[in-house]
């Protein structure tokens, strides 16, 4: 009989999914504003690793652009396509928080996410939103979101989110049921 071994690391697959259709830009970016909201509220929220999946002009880095504005980042918000990465900060003084752009499309290995010293960033704080997550794959601890979009034609835009991990799991259930967690109090 042959001996069966326990994975070392095992996906976090769930059945909690969420699904919409977002006919124009304008729902794109009202929920953009809502994330925004909600990920300076959850427990972690602030340091959320979420994926961004999806073809070519899907919609990928116009989600991202108007959570960034949501968020409350200032200033110009480039691609990260050719820099890979953008750092960006949003809010100001004690309510301040990072958040990383990623956009792997350029990278042919997925170990040059490593060679470009990634794992720094990912081990700190602050959200990080990955474009083409496919292309450095094995190499990124798991997200809690998986945003999925298809383009349907011009405007419209189908929607997948899934989850990887215990809190965005909670995220998406709180998501799906319209609730979101009173805002902690600043510490003054």
């Amino acid at each position: 009989m042959p001996l069966s071994h326990p994975p070392i690391v095992e996906s976090q697959a769930t059945d909690l999914t969420w699904r919409k259709l977002w006919p124009d830009e304008a729902a794109t970016q009202a929920f953009a504003a809502q994330l925004a909201e909600r990920l300076q509220n959850w427990p972690g929220g602030r340091d959320a690793s979420i994926e961004l999946r999806g073809d070519l002009g899907a919609g990928k880095t116009t989600l991202v652009r108007h959570l960034l504005r949501s968020a409350g980042v200032q200033g110009r918000i480039k691609s990260p396509t050719y820099a890979v990465v953008e750092p960006h900060q949003a809010g100001s003084g004690e309510a301040a928080w990072p958040i990383w752009h990623f956009d792997f499309y350029r990278f042919g290995d997925p170990l040059e996410w490593a060679d470009a010293g990634f794992r720094d960033i990912f081990a700190g704080p602050g959200l990080k939103l990955m474009e083409w997550p496919e292309k450095v794959a094995g190499q990124l601890p798991p997200a809690d979101w998986v945003i999925e979009l298809n383009a349907l034609d011009e405007n419209q835009r189908q929607v997948h989110i899934a989850t990887q991990t215990p809190r965005g799991q909670q995220w998406l259930r709180d998501w799906s049921a319209g609730s979101c967690p009173a805002k902690a109090p600043r510490a003054s």
